[in-house]
């Protein structure tokens, strides 16, 4: 596998980190969940009202939590404890990568920063992510750093809808998910780095920042045009496009059309009067005709008159019918896993295809403290151990 031989000592809990230290499992990286003693908090969160396999103290486990660490090791301990930081400094030896998602400086308060991890392994490539970075005005007030909050503060949230319309977050934590993709990223690069000119390094990567890079193309047009951008009164898809780019109502469903020229999407609606229209100023007008149109017809009409001219178009469909085409269709984009509790369960698979070391699924996502006797053992003690377990520091 890809990094097979990378270790992780991996603090990290809820999206941010999870996703992105999955992904490094996924490709083969050897990933030390450190837990807390009864669980990261992301294994309580409930969806739609529940958790999968049971109660949260019966085993069962939040479906969020089940999607994001599977090929991970997990071992609970209780981090006020000096004994369990010690042991934790001894694993660090043997470790490649340090990921945390702490508040800035709470982990090194414990005596488990940077610093105190470089000391142990000089070249060690420590990352951080968090909402709004380590030393920036609003991590100086502490303010709470979360997936909504940030759409909120970046301007997301703002962009979507109709005119007129409440501020209108995406469907999913979309800038958890980018900038965990942006946390394995940043750690691959230093890993890299550390090959080819010998250096650890600190990584750092945070919600906020992540936001507004997604939002590079719409800032780069408010900036350099000298003009800001606003929703649309007709719900053009992006506040900073024009017509005929968005969702479109039909006799059966919705329709999606992205950028066309008005003079070629006007005469296949049956409405060549909107190639007289200019598609940024008359935006408005441009959707409302062709939507008069579309909603005439069946979503299959569209898609056969628009696909074979040259209209990039799609059927707007809800995300049980994707799944169910892609288990029709044996993708390896659903996997299956056996759960302790849960039994068997349906994950996401891994979105990179590699020829030559591709991922593969080695562990399920773990119980609590799965793991502790398994990774303390190949460095501790039996009696050290023991003694942990003793003292109600390790689970």
């Amino acid at each position: 596998m890809a990094l097979e031989g990378v270790r992780i000592l991996d603090f990290t809990q809820m999206m941010l980190g999870p996703y992105g230290t999955q992904l490094l499992a996924d490709l083969g990286a050897d990933v030390i969940k450190v837990e807390r003693l009864d669980g990261e908090w992301e294994r309580g969160l409930n969806l739609q009202g529940g958790l999968v396999g049971g109660e949260r103290g019966g085993g069962g486990d939040s479906a969020a939590f089940l999607a994001m660490n599977r090929n991970k090791r997990s071992v609970a301990v209780d981090l006020r404890s000096p004994d369990v930081r010690d042991a934790l400094l001894e694993l660090a030896r043997t470790c490649d990568v340090v990921v945390e998602n702490f508040r800035p400086g709470v982990l090194a308060k414990r005596g488990l920063g940077y610093d105190d991890f470089r000391a142990v392994r000089p070249d060690i490539v420590y990352c951080s992510g968090s909402g709004w970075g380590q030393d920036t005005r609003y991590a100086r007030e502490n303010r709470p750093g979360q997936d909504l909050l940030i759409q909120a503060m970046s301007g997301l949230a703002a962009n979507g809808g109709r005119a007129g319309d409440p501020p209108t977050p995406a469907g999913t934590a979309v800038v958890d998910a980018a900038t965990a993709l942006t946390l394995a990223n940043g750690i691959l690069a230093a890993l890299v780095a550390r090959e080819r000119h010998g250096v650890g390094q600190r990584v750092e990567v945070d919600l906020f920042s992540t936001a507004i890079s997604l939002q590079c193309q719409e800032i780069s047009s408010m900036v350099n045009q000298g003009r800001e951008f606003s929703r649309s009164e007709e719900g053009v898809g992006q506040a900073w496009l024009d017509a005929p780019f968005g969702i479109y109502r039909t006799a059966d469903g919705w329709l999606a059309v992205a950028m066309a020229p008005l003079d070629l999407v006007g005469p296949l609606f049956g409405a060549p009067e909107v190639a007289e229209l200019d598609a940024w100023t008359d935006r408005d007008e441009v959707k409302r005709l062709l939507e008069a149109r579309s909603a005439a017809e069946p979503t299959r009409h569209w898609l056969d008159t628009l696909l074979p001219a040259g209209v990039w178009c799609a059927r707007v469909r809800d995300t049980k019918e994707a799944v169910d085409e892609l288990r029709a269709d044996g993708s390896d984009l659903i996997v299956k896993a056996r759960h302790s509790v849960a039994g068997e369960i349906e994950l996401i698979g891994c979105p990179i295809r590699m020829s030559e070391t591709p991922w593969r699924m080695r562990y399920a996502p773990p119980a609590v403290g799965e793991h502790t006797g398994e990774v303390l053992g190949e460095l501790l003690p039996a009696e050290r151990i023991e003694r942990l377990r003793a003292d109600g520091v390790i689970r």
